[in-house]
Parts: C-alpha cells; structure tokens; sequence
C-alpha cells in the first residue's frame, strides 16, 4: 500500500525487453535498504525490486509483466524519463494522501494545461469506464500522486498543481497529450459497488 506522496523523481536507466520488460531506475533512496521483492510505486504503478546497485548511481532494477505494460504508460518509458516513485507505506507512516494500492485502473490523457497563478489547472479525459468513479473533492492518485478533483465534467476533470507539487514531483513538466497513470479512489469504486446491490 501507498499514499501517493512522492518521495523521489527516478530516472529510467535502462530499459531491456526480454520475454518481461526489465527496467533500471535511478533514484536518490538508499539502496542498501531495499530489500530484493520490495515494492516501489514507480509512476504509480507497484513493481516488485528484484536487484540493486550503486553505480554509477544508486539504481533498482524491476521486471515488468506484458500485462503490466498494457495496462499503463509504461510503453512511454524511454531512458531519461522522470518517474515518480513512493515506498511501500510502513505501519505507523503518515498517511498524508490517501489509501493508494499501485495497482493502476487506466490511462488517462491531458487535454489541457492552463496557469492560474503561480499553480497549474490541468484538465484529464479519463476512459468512460472510470470516469463514474471520480467526483468533485474526491481523490485519484495520477503518475502515483495522490490529488484531489477540483471539477468534473463527463469525462473530464481538473486538478490545480501547486508550486510544490510541481517541483516535487514530474507533473512540473506536464503537456497536452500525456498519457497517465490513473488509479481511482478505493471508496469510490466499493461505494459504486454498493449501488449496484440496491
């Protein structure tokens, strides 16, 4: 489990297509206290350490399912890219977002980045399947952030980034067209089963 508070912009190292895809991702956490099979959210999605290393920088290494990568952005994934990564919420953390699996429901788009401000109003088209599951002041975690819905409108919905956000984590470099990681809120998606049992 997460929160989706990030705690560190990685970098994709490596990428090595073999049967799964293998990815190296540098990061700033000591490595030394990564277990092998640990759990980082990388972008949101929860991926299973299976090395580590330390040069020429401090790296993780994952292996990711074809599964996995049709399901997600993965497939935007090129050596240089920023990813935002999470450890595995520990019992007794702060949970300063909200309850996040790293299990992503689907790829959302940007479809508009307008400043207000110093912050950043960005507009997401949610897939139609999901789009029931989002609803004003609500939570979604995007790329494994945890943010809260300002408005919805069919599919669409905003979020404003604040300057932190923006320097924490890689929505700072957010265009029109992204493709992201969307995660819906987990009460959202028991309280639409509910309603179905009605």
């Amino acid at each position: 489990m997460f929160t989706g508070i990030v705690s560190d912009i990685g970098e994709v190292l490596e990428l090595d297509q073999q049967g799964d895809l293998r990815a190296r991702i540098g990061t700033r956490y000591d490595v030394a206290g990564i277990d092998i099979g640990a759990s980082i959210a990388s972008d949101g999605v929860c991926l299973t350490v299976i090395a580590t290393g330390t040069l020429p920088r401090n790296w993780y290494d994952v292996q990711i399912s074809a599964e996995t990568v049709s399901k997600t952005n993965l497939t935007s994934w090129t050596p240089g890219a920023r990813v935002n990564l999470e450890r595995a919420l520990k019992v007794g953390d702060e949970l300063g977002g909200h309850i996040v699996s790293g299990h992503v429901d689907g790829v959302a788009e940007v479809v508009g980045v307008t400043p207000e401000g110093d912050s950043l109003r960005v507009t997401f088209r949610a897939p139609r399947d999901l789009a029931k599951f989002i609803a004003p002041k609500g939570s979604v975690a995007l790329n494994g952030t945890s943010l809260t819905v300002n408005e919805v409108d069919g599919t669409d919905f905003g979020i404003n980034f604040i300057p932190h956000t923006q320097k924490a984590t890689t929505w700072g470099d957010v265009k029109v067209g992204d493709k992201v990681n969307l995660e819906v809120d987990t009460m959202a998606r028991y309280v639409a089963r509910l309603r179905e049992w009605d």
